[in-house]
């Protein structure tokens, strides 16, 4: 039996979950299901990232301690993934004192890599994040993601030799043994390597920063908290001694978003080669979600809050849309009249109207049972291919295909005259195929919608077929 180890990023814990991290969730949650469906042993693990100043800073805007601030936030995102049916088995918090005690083994395993130093660099506190001079000339000096000026600082921190694993890194891009999807990434990560990868600094002054994890042997800096939030990838397994880092490691599969791709495509291989550890073996680095055409902002009132769509349509609703109108690895909009329109005309009236008439015509003319159910005849090559490669979206695109082939079909066969002459044989050929291309449907859909999946296997799955009295999307009324 095949291991199979896939990761989220873990979310910063200094704002409630939104839309686009419930789509990461939603992404990994899609690898993990089909991957036990090949019965595979599979960890998957989420969390929250709690240090770092903008998490002291909210805590104190709130009236709480860091602790206090972090204990409460990191639930709305436990809360968050279980809205959206994830099948996480891990959620970590770099709070945990585990990840807080393996972290500083971490740092002490790397200290030939690591050394102290005057730093004197650009800082955005934003992103809690360094940047070099070339990459704040190429953005005129302001960040793009947080709109402020960087910062100049000069101050003393330890250093990890970032530089010194320039070479490999590369190599192991350009050959694909780190393969980072999709292409788009690929060539971004390897034109900031080609411009040369320098040396990072990844600590903080205490006097600057409090809020954080020790160094060891030296209580006035903490780590840089971008530094030890990747080490969460090995922490929550148990690295370096525990039986499931032995097992699972290296990662699978690792699903980001584009704005921490450096993070993970330059400092974390370093990282890793510096423990003299594999890399992972895919990172699927995902786009933004914006409303309406717009960026989301609480300003502009336009913030998609995943749970009012769960809320008022279902968490397979919500999947749904963002699996299949997100472009998988680009940037996409969440618009309430695309999703009202998908939720009516392919949810409501393509699937579920497929799966109620089909399982009616059943009991009625066949009161529930078919003989001789044959095995399904469609090729998935593309599905699978789809799946292997992230594109979540052609994925199901694919099955729908498949779906509205089944409907066009049921209107050319039209059993309901079949069942006018009485040719038992013929009808139950007609109704048997369409069961089991159903069922099929079910199976493909299990990883993308499993509320779903499983409502139809209960009505399709057993000796006997079971219409349901209500659909299973019932349609929005406007």
């Amino acid at each position: 039996m095949r291991k199979y180890y896939i990761t989220t990023s873990i979310a910063y814990a200094n704002a409630e979950p939104h839309i686009g991290f419930a789509m990461e969730l939603i992404y990994a949650d899609v690898l993990a299901r089909y991957h036990r469906q090949q019965g595979d042993e599979v960890i998957f693990s989420t969390g929250t990232d709690e240090h770092g100043g903008k998490i002291a800073e909210k805590a104190k805007e709130n009236n709480k301690t860091p602790t206090q601030f972090v204990n409460d936030m990191s639930l709305h995102f436990s809360a968050l993934g279980r809205a959206l049916n994830v099948s996480n088995n891990r959620f970590i918090r770099t709070t945990d004192q585990g990840h807080i005690q393996r972290s500083q083994k971490i740092w002490s395993l790397l200290s030939k890599d690591i050394y102290k130093g005057k730093y004197s660099g650009w800082y955005c506190e934003g992103e809690e994040a360094f940047f070099s001079d070339t990459e704040v000339k190429a953005t005129g000096g302001i960040c793009p993601t947080h709109n402020r000026p960087y910062e100049r600082i000069e101050e003393e921190n330890y250093f990890f030799r970032l530089s010194a694993y320039n070479d490999r890194i590369k190599t192991n891009i350009m050959d694909d043994s780190f393969k980072i999807l999709p292409l788009s990434r690929k060539n971004e990560i390897l034109s900031v390597i080609d411009q040369g990868l320098e040396d990072i600094s990844i600590s903080r002054p205490k006097d600057k920063i409090s809020w954080g994890i020790e160094i060891p042997n030296d209580q006035n800096q903490v780590m840089y908290v971008w530094f030890e939030a990747l080490m969460n990838y090995i922490t929550v397994l148990g690295y370096p001694e525990h039986e499931d880092f032995k097992s699972y490691w290296p990662a699978n599969t690792q699903v980001i978003g584009k704005d921490i791709l450096r993070f993970h495509a330059a400092i974390w291989p370093a990282i890793l080669f510096a423990l003299d550890l594999q890399l992972p073996e895919k990172l699927f680095v995902h786009g933004f979600v914006t409303a309406e055409g717009k960026k989301m902002s609480k300003s502009i009132g336009n913030v998609v809050n995943p749970n009012d769509v769960i809320a008022k349509h279902g968490a397979d609703a919500l999947r749904y849309y963002l699996l299949r109108y997100i472009p998988s690895g680009e940037d996409g909009d969440f618009s309430w009249n695309r999703f009202e329109a998908a939720y009516n005309n392919e949810l409501a009236d393509e699937l579920g109207n497929l799966v109620q008439r089909t399982a009616a015509m059943v009991e009625r003319y066949l009161d529930g049972k078919l003989i001789d159910i044959p095995p399904p005849e469609h090729d998935i090559a593309a599905y699978l291919e789809a799946l292997s490669n992230c594109r979540f979206d052609r994925a199901l695109d694919s099955v729908w295909e498949q779906i509205r082939g089944l409907n066009q079909f049921v209107d050319e066969e039209k059993p309901w005259e079949i069942a006018k002459t009485n040719d038992k044989e013929h009808l139950n050929e007609v109704l048997a195929y369409l069961v089991s291309s159903i069922r099929e449907v079910s199976s493909l859909l299990a990883p993308f919608m499993p509320q779903t999946s499983e409502k139809i296997s209960s009505i399709f799955g057993g000796e006997k077929v079971k219409a349901q009295a209500i659909t299973l999307f019932p349609k929005e009324q406007k």
